[in-house]
């Protein structure tokens, strides 16, 4: 059986980058009748926050990725420390002591000498009396894992084959001088027992890819399916790392992005196949082809949301949209008049609002000079609301017999001065929810 896992830290919101890879990950699940796990990853004590777990699954909630269950890293931290002990069983894993300057410095010496900036394994040649010595010193040192130095290869679901030569990369610290377990441990220990079958995220892992296959090789396990995808920039190309933070999926929400519209954009983007609206995870996930994606950067622009999420609105049916006409207080008999008129003309449901207090109070008129005394001359013409469908037919036609003025010249100064507006609704379809006469 399929099993996939989407593992945030609870250190900040989800945002557009941490959702490609939710999102993946789960319709791989889904489209194959799997599992999909939710996963915390809060190893790190004082960064992860409960909020931040909170926030997470109703981020998730909203957008309809439901887990079949959930897991905490922090609550699995006996397994990590027995994978630990095995590793050290073995041979595969051992302390080191060089402070952040030394270790710069070491960098700075082989890049200068024409040589990969990888950790040259001293610690290795310690004695034990040194060790005891170092560890007085400067207390306990971090915990590496000695890589096999030879080629790491495997199949990557969108890159292709990759082949990479684990002697260029550094034996990856797996535990820290102050006793916290590391992703790339715990992440191998989490993806083994719990039977992750297919991995995909960015591709800025794929050397901690390529040390996770060795250690999961050395316990005994067998490596999932790798899948890297491309990372997110900007329309120009440029960094999206530090805009992260105002792209979060409650950012995008608090807009009034629909769920539709960001699931639909993410599941195509920096594919081959075209961006279409999907109204269900069902149908994003029927057409969704792993296989389709490419390695290149992949452009995103929050304003590709906006177009998705009119269209979406735009198809809506009245009863999924009556909470939120109710709570404009439209009143009940003009409710579905009020959807139909306005949802055509609106880009968000925040929109929807303007439309109301534009129907109950009336629009600021917009009348030209030359057009004054016309209005001034109509307006006498319209009598006192209610008004139904054939007021705008026989006031304009009662107009255009009083002053003479036909079409445009007739229809735009009265338009503007109802709505305020040069486009919008049919003014026939206006003119039944206006709540009061139009002032001047």
């Amino acid at each position: 059986m399929t099993v996939t896992r989407f593992a945030p830290s609870p250190t900040g919101y989800i945002h557009v980058g941490n959702l490609r890879t939710a999102l993946f990950n789960y319709l791989i699940a889904r489209k194959t009748g799997g599992t999909f796990i939710l996963r915390i990853d809060d190893t790190d004590p004082d960064r992860s926050k409960q909020e931040y777990v909170d926030a997470i699954m109703q981020d998730l909630e909203w957008l309809g990725l439901t887990w079949d269950r959930v897991e905490r890293q922090s609550q699995r931290l006996d397994r990590y420390h027995a994978a630990a002990d095995a590793l050290r069983g073995m041979g595969r894993f051992y302390e080191a002591f060089e402070t952040p300057t030394e270790l710069d410095l070491k960098r700075k010496k082989q890049l200068n000498m024409g040589r990969p900036p990888v950790y040259d394994r001293a610690a290795l040649d310690l004695s034990e009396a040194e060790k005891d010595r170092l560890r007085e010193e400067r207390g306990a040192g971090v915990w590496r894992f000695k890589l096999d130095q030879q080629r790491i290869e495997w199949a990557d679901g969108i890159l292709g084959d990759i082949s990479i030569d684990a002697a260029s990369v550094s034996d990856p610290v797996l535990i820290r001088a102050d006793g916290q377990v590391l992703y790339t441990l715990a992440s191998v220990v989490d993806d083994t027992e719990m039977g992750v079958t297919h991995v995909v995220r960015g591709n800025d892992h794929v050397t901690n890819t390529a040390t996770q296959i060795q250690i999961i090789e050395a316990l005994g396990g067998t490596p999932p399916a790798f899948a890297h995808h491309s990372l997110l920039t900007g329309p120009q190309g440029e960094s999206l790392s530090k805009r992260l933070g105002t792209l979060s999926l409650r950012d995008l929400r608090a807009q009034g992005i629909e769920a539709e519209a960001l699931l639909s954009l993410m599941a195509r983007l920096g594919s081959s196949q075209p961006i279409e609206l999907r109204m269900s995870l069902d149908e994003i996930a029927d057409g969704f082809d792993l296989s389709q994606f490419g390695s290149a950067p992949t452009k995103f622009d929050v304003n590709d949301l906006f177009p998705l999420t009119a269209r979406k609105l735009h198809g809506l049916p009245f009863s999924e949209v009556a909470e939120d006409v109710a709570a404009l207080g439209v009143p009940a008999e003009k409710a579905e008049l009020f959807w139909h008129v306005a949802r055509d003309n609106i880009t968000t449901r925040a929109d929807l609002a303007a439309w109301w207090t534009l129907f109950s109070q009336g629009a600021e008129p917009r009348i030209a000079e030359e057009d004054r005394a016309f209005v001034t001359e109509a307006m006498a013409l319209l009598p006192d609301p209610p008004y139904g469908p054939e007021t705008w037919s026989r006031w304009t036609a009662a107009v255009k017999e009083a002053t003479g003025r036909k079409g445009k010249g007739l229809f735009m100064p009265l338009r503007r001065a109802v709505t305020g507006r040069d486009r919008g609704p049919e003014m026939a379809d206006v003119m039944p929810l206006l709540q009061k006469k139009p002032h001047l």
